[in-house]
């Protein structure tokens, strides 16, 4: 098939969805087109990983004065700061020049654009390219994780403008669901927030759920590598609002609970762009804040154990897979799994409160015998439901069917979302 995608961020390691499945795609034969926002210089390495697969990248600069400007002109305005935020004109006509159709056939299959920050790139070739079929992969619902952030975020800022953005998204996100083929996400919950946010039997777009995968080619056990004693690891981007509201519940109220009782615990939080109140946490000798590493492989192999108390949050947890792929015991909340078909006790241990979670993380650090067992059944669950190959092959009929869906009946009249929150036209 012919391919278009639309990534508001240069796939890689971190942005691992698009990543993995666009190199994914590309070695299953098909012709792929990527248009991304970000620097070509500082994506250097994942961009070349991506041609070297077969992908034909265009990178479009973003500087971040502007990013903030399509942000502040969205302000005064309906229209959500996350949908706004990543609007770049250059990408837009480039776009548009290549969607246009020849002899009434558009020049690909299918146009698939990532998340709520790329949706208005898709709003914009719905209006110009009616015949190209459109898939959004919104990934999470934006409104679901901002509701629960107004409440729960432990960051003023983060406060603050979730509950600026969570009326402003269910709005949109509500008439999105009247857009496009075909909507993806990642997780049952957010597919059912999705459906929460319409009157019921109200007509929509089809949902898919379509998990996250890890690249077992990356994420493995090893077993030449001894696993550190007494060590915790808790990972993710630590400028994340939901990893800076989980690693501070984390310090603050569980590890004390640890120390209490063995006070020889190391804790390693990995992960990039840690804001000050998380490096403060580094003063303590117990405590180990790495910032950003060439790979998180190696944290996860040598760990006792792998960690994620998540307070709240949408999709699957990245970091969750990752672990369970190195075959590491993982101790978690329900929340982190709420998108995972795993047994607790089996495949993970979980703990929703605070008195609970230490209570697991002290049981688990005297019971190697145990961890091993719960180690392998989580990376026998991994290989089981979340290879890349089975996810893009779900993908592909996703694909196949919007394609048979257009030829039977063209696409129908619907109402214009405008594209630019200022009424600028796109």
């Amino acid at each position: 098939m012919r391919l278009l995608f639309v990534v508001p961020y240069v796939p890689s390691p971190i942005y691992i969805r698009p990543y993995a499945l666009l190199r994914t795609l590309a070695g299953r034969g098909h012709t792929i087109r990527l248009l991304t926002l970000g620097s070509r210089h500082e994506n250097q390495a994942n961009i070349r990983a991506l041609e070297e697969a077969g992908v034909q990248v265009d990178v479009f600069p973003l500087p971040r004065w502007y990013a903030l400007w399509n942000a502040g002109r969205a302000l005064p305005s309906h229209w959500p700061l996350q949908a706004s935020y990543c609007w770049q004109p250059r990408l837009w006509q480039t776009l548009q020049n290549i969607c246009q159709t020849s002899n009434g056939f558009p020049p690909f299959d299918v146009l698939h654009v990532e998340h709520l920050r790329g949706v208005q790139y898709a709003l914009g070739v719905e209006r110009t390219s009616p015949n190209l079929p459109i898939i959004w992969d919104s990934v999470d619902c934006i409104s679901h994780l901002f509701r629960q952030a107004a409440g729960k975020s432990r960051s003023f800022f983060g406060q603050w403008v979730t509950r600026l953005e969570a009326p402003r998204t269910a709005r949109l996100e509500r008439r999105l669901l009247h857009h496009f083929d075909h909507i993806l996400v990642t997780s049952p919950a957010d597919k059912q927030a999705y459906k929460d946010l319409l009157p019921e039997r109200n007509a929509q777009t089809p949902i898919h759920i379509v998990p996250n995968g890890v690249a077992l080619d990356e994420f493995y056990p090893n077993p030449n590598q001894p696993r550190a004693p007494h060590t915790l690891v808790v990972s993710g981007k630590m400028s994340y609002h939901a990893n800076i509201t989980m690693v501070r519940d984390l310090v603050e109220k569980i590890m004390p609970l640890v120390w209490r009782a063995q006070p020889e615990v190391r804790l390693q939080i990995v992960g990039k762009d840690p804001p000050a109140i998380i490096q403060g946490f580094g003063n303590d000798p117990r405590i180990e804040v790495t910032g950003t590493v060439p790979h998180i492989r190696p944290y996860l192999q040598q760990t006792t154990l792998a960690i994620a108390p998540l307070v709240y949050g949408a999709g699957i947890q990245n970091k969750v897979l990752e672990a369970m792929a190195c075959g590491t015991p993982v101790v978690c909340t329900s929340r982190a799994v709420s998108a995972l078909q795993v047994e607790n006790g089996r495949h993970v241990v979980i703990a929703d409160t605070h008195h609970d979670f230490a209570r697991a993380l002290l049981t688990l650090l005297k019971q190697p015998e145990r961890r091993a067992l719960i180690g392998q059944a989580g990376l026998a669950y991994v290989e089981r439901y979340h290879r890349w190959d089975a996810i893009a092959s779900q993908v592909e009929a996703i694909y196949q069917q919007a394609q048979v869906s257009r030829i039977k009946s063209p696409p129908p009249i619907k109402r214009t979302i405008s594209s630019r929150p200022s009424g600028e036209q796109a």
